[in-house]
């Protein structure tokens, strides 16, 4: 079993070869750096082209929605993209915020970065930053944003928990959410939950849907809801890395279920008054 901080560094090892990867041969979708057959191309991943504001050249095809476009973004508004990658999300939101709103996009590893920031630069941008950082204390005040956004990258943190809480922080009284996220439902085959690859490609990372919502609840916010629930099909020939064709069969015949989600919550306008007799 690998610790935080090695499931960390493999993450941020597989992303730096996406990065910087040739994106014309660049096979990889959220189910890792290229390393699976061709047909795990899009399997995750939605399609961005129709969205105002997108841009090619920032779409690694990494996600697994597309919380941008769910997450009700208003002009003037400072959004927060979470695992912000090549800038693709970041730049659908800079067209919701238009010239008068902010977009600040956070990720572990500074390849993606740099890419980012080349991607904004070429576009002429000057309302959209990229900050190196954590997401588990991001590099980010405390009642910054309107509205946070991330796709397919909670599902890469061990401590989804400390996540939930660093978004609460960031968010406005009153800010909301729309994240795109991978959840499960039942159990993987023990093999796929062990292989680091897997971990890398969103799905070994995943934690039950139940628990994924029970998270942001406990955490305080109101008004969830889910905005759009998918089933993910791996292909065979992928889990035949990890299973025999015994497993992969009673893996297909079993109750597990592999999902994308994309989940809205609100933080609440006001805290919850706490002493007696304050409240009406």
């Amino acid at each position: 079993m690998q610790t935080d901080e090695q499931l960390k560094e493999l993450v941020k090892q597989k992303y730096s070869e996406i990065a910087l990867q040739d994106k014309d041969t660049n096979q990889a979708s959220c189910c890792g750096s290229g390393c699976c057959s061709t047909e795990v191309y899009n399997i995750m991943s939605d399609d961005y082209s129709h969205l105002e504001g997108y841009n090619p050249d920032a779409d690694l095809g990494l996600g697994c929605g597309l919380p941008t476009q769910f997450a009700r973004i208003q002009p003037g508004n400072t959004v927060i993209d979470l695992g912000s990658g090549a800038g693709n999300d970041c730049f659908i939101a800079r067209k919701e915020v238009g010239e008068s709103g902010k977009v600040i996009g956070v990720d572990f590893t500074p390849a993606m970065i740099e890419l980012a920031r080349t991607n904004a630069d070429k576009l002429g941008y000057n309302n959209v930053e990229f900050r190196q950082g954590d997401i588990e204390k991001m590099p980010v005040g405390a009642g910054v944003a309107d509205v946070v956004v991330s796709n397919c990258v909670l599902n890469l943190v061990p401590n989804k928990d400390g996540v939930i809480k660093e978004i609460f922080r960031v968010l406005k009284a009153g800010g909301h959410f729309s994240i795109s996220d991978i959840v499960l439902e039942g159990n993987l085959p023990e093999k796929l939950r062990q292989a680091a690859e897997m971990y890398a490609g969103c799905v070994s990372g995943a934690i039950q849907k139940e628990a994924y919502l029970g998270l942001i609840t406990a955490n305080g916010f109101k008004n969830m809801t889910i905005q759009r629930e998918k089933t993910i099909h791996i292909p065979d020939d992928i889990l035949s890395t990890y299973l025999s064709a015994a497993e992969i069969a009673a893996f297909r015949a079993g109750d597990a279920g592999i999902y994308s989600v994309t989940v809205y919550a609100e933080k609440p306008r006001a805290e919850a008054c706490c002493a007696p007799g304050c409240c009406q």
